[in-house]
């Protein structure tokens, strides 16, 4: 399997004074904390690939020398660099000169605003044109942004073509005509849905308002049929990303048809916070269950994950899928007052609170803030420092007292703790 994006490294431009990445050729996932570059890479990645920028560009401030992005991008044979530098004279990125020495393939974007970036490389590349006609930088189609609410009702462009349908219409055509994309969305829906909703299953559209003349799909849960447009923000969530994958795929080996091109093999999705509008069953279940849909044999034979998450649970849901030798683990540091990214080495750690407290996450205790200074104020008194202790637990009693308010009676702490009071009893 070869990587769309091998590596990547950013030098005077984000939150860090440089960032070096190599990328693992399927899943790559990034923890950290907010504020730290997370989304920037998936910005900058988005960038890399398609030369656009999915939301502002990214501007160097305040640095010192010529700011750059380097990175390599995998062709039919080998690895090609890539080097770009800031032109401050007119405030963007000079690519070399000629057209991208790798054609990208299908590259979708789940930002976390909960809309979608599509670059597909039959529709977005530039088009076809005579040797002499081709300029350092001629124009070529944007990609496609979708919001919530355009990903739902239809996206068109200036000129008033239609990009594309939109969920809603585009669902009620595929059921109606039974067609393969229908099959490929109920198969998609099917492996992501939750646990819990044993019942799932695709009913009959209808039309549900007097002051909306469509017809609408509807979902049948447990509780019974309800109309898409009233379901939950998770599972609005799960049923965008699914149409997304199914429409992006279908629209480009349409296209790539019609102009006597290839279909690509390639397929790269960035998620930014998988987690979002999911309940810890969904956390634990999505991930996985993604990188199954994305491996099925009705997508792309090589795909590539970069995703970023907040969620230990979301870490903890791959430990039985992850490979070394296919994917990465990156965390996003705060260090001397500046960040920093590093790959970390992948160890499972069994449970949520083994992750939140590994280098991963970097909590010192799965516990309250305050529970923890207090936990923290017992370990240094069970190991007789007494120097410097809070106000308010400069004792023994004082520290029990503490203890009593913020742990609940099955708390692991406790057994050392009374070992401890023991052990000094006369």
């Amino acid at each position: 399997m070869q990587p769309t994006i091998e590596k990547l490294k950013l030098e005077g431009v984000g939150p860090a004074p440089m960032m070096e990445f190599e990328f693992g050729p399927r899943l790559n996932l990034f923890t950290g904390d907010n504020g730290l570059g997370k989304t920037f890479l998936l910005d900058v990645v988005w960038w890399t690939l398609t030369r656009t920028w999915a939301g502002n560009p990214a501007l160097p401030f305040e640095q010192e020398g010529t700011p750059k992005i380097e990175f390599s991008l995998r062709g039919a044979l080998d690895s090609i660099p890539i080097r770009t530098a800031f032109d401050a004279s007119i405030q963007t990125w000079k690519f070399p000169r000629g057209r991208p020495p790798v054609k990208p393939g299908l590259v979708i974007y789940a930002r976390v605003d909960g809309g979608f970036s599509v670059w597909d490389p039959a529709r977005n590349y530039w088009k076809p044109q005579a040797p002499e006609q081709v300029a350092d930088e001629e124009p070529r189609p944007e990609p496609f942004h979708f919001s919530t609410e355009t990903l739902w009702n239809g996206l068109e462009r200036e000129d008033g073509k239609v990009i594309c349908n939109g969920l809603v219409r585009d669902w009620v055509s595929w059921q109606l005509k039974r067609s393969e994309d229908f099959k490929r969305l109920g198969l998609v829906l099917s492996k992501l849905k939750p646990e819990e909703f044993a019942v799932w299953e695709i009913g009959d559209p209808g039309r549900f308002s007097p002051d909306d003349v469509r017809d609408i799909p509807t979902l049948v849960l447990p509780y019974g049929r309800i109309p898409i447009t009233h379901a939950s923000a998770g599972v609005r969530r799960i049923l965008g990303l699914s149409y997304l994958l199914v429409w992006a795929l279908s629209e480009h080996r349409e296209a790539a048809k019609l102009r006597q091109e290839t279909a690509t093999d390639r397929l790269i999705v960035l998620f930014d916070e998988i987690e979002a509008h999911l309940h810890p069953r969904w956390q634990r279940l999505f991930l996985p269950a993604l990188i199954d849909v994305l491996s099925g044999r009705n997508m792309v034979p090589n795909c590539q994950l970069l995703v970023s998450t907040h969620s230990p649970l979301v870490t903890a849901s791959v430990e039985t899928k992850f490979d070394e030798s296919l994917d990465r683990l990156f965390t996003f540091d705060l260090l001397d007052g500046a960040a920093s990214a590093r790959e970390i080495p992948w160890a499972k750690q069994g449970d949520v609170i083994n992750w939140l407290v590994s280098e991963a996450f970097g909590l010192q205790q799965a516990r309250s803030k305050e529970a923890e200074v207090v936990v923290e104020t017992a370990e240094q008194w069970v190991r007789g420092d007494r120097e410097s202790l809070p106000k308010g637990m400069e004792n023994e009693e004082e520290i029990h007292r503490e203890l009593l308010r913020v742990l609940p009676d099955h708390d692991p702490f406790w057994p050392r703790w009374i070992v401890s009071r023991e052990g000094h009893r006369p």
